[in-house]
């Protein structure tokens, strides 16, 4: 992971490549993506696909800076922040593109658009992965990865069983580590949280911080 931010992962022209170098004049055939000009699609630009993957990675490990950082970078709307920037990328803010280019006058603009595989990756990346939410068959696990300078965050989440409201506390600002979780008030032993009732609602606190935040927490609370 640390080898792919290194190589493929470009702040500067906002990119994250599939390979770099790409494939060009190789006497041994890589397959198909050879057939693409340096730099587009899978012969070295970024396929969005992929580059979910490598944040999810991140958030994996609990680095919630270079997980948030992905998804940043591959975030559409991010590409359009300016009539110059929107007119280069050439595709909607609002949608996923599979690809965006990496070469020359290219870099920055955005392949194929509506691209459904980027999109749900890019969805299980953000909720999943750095808000730390899983849906399990009876609960919610709660595992965050945040971004280190949020200090939390607040999730709702509605359905058929009801109404869960999470709210995410990092008053150490370090990203991960669920050291307490509230649900309604009392303490729970357990980071998977079970749904409520249909037509109820539960509130649910989850706690991020190092081995003494939950007693400094505590303390502060009895006193």
């Amino acid at each position: 992971l640390k080898s792919a931010c290194e190589r493929l992962l470009d702040s500067d022209q906002r990119l994250i490549r599939l390979l770099t170098p790409p494939f060009q004049n190789s006497n041994r055939d890589p397959g198909y993506i050879q057939a693409y000009p340096a730099g587009i699609r899978e012969n070295g630009g970024q396929y969005t696909h992929a580059a979910a993957w490598l944040g999810v990675a991140m958030a994996e490990i609990g680095d919630g800076d270079r997980a948030w950082q992905v998804f940043d970078i591959i975030n559409p709307i991010r590409r359009s922040a300016t009539q110059e920037a929107a007119e280069h990328y050439r595709r909607e803010p609002y949608v996923l593109t599979g690809d965006v280019s990496g070469k020359d006058e290219w870099t920055g603009v955005g392949g194929w658009s509506w691209y459904t595989g980027a999109a749900g990756w890019t969805w299980q990346l953000a909720t999943r992965g750095i808000l730390g939410v899983r849906l399990k068959t009876k609960g919610v696990h709660l595992d965050p990865s945040l971004p280190k300078k949020w200090g939390g965050a607040e999730v709702a989440l509605d359905g058929d069983r009801g109404r869960m409201t999470i709210t995410i506390e990092d008053p150490e600002h370090v990203g991960t580590g669920v050291v307490a979780v509230t649900v309604d008030g009392a303490p729970f032993g357990s980071q998977l949280v079970p749904f409520p009732d249909a037509g109820q609602s539960r509130h649910v606190v989850v706690l991020l911080g190092t081995a003494g935040t939950a007693d400094a927490e505590a303390s502060g609370s009895q006193g």
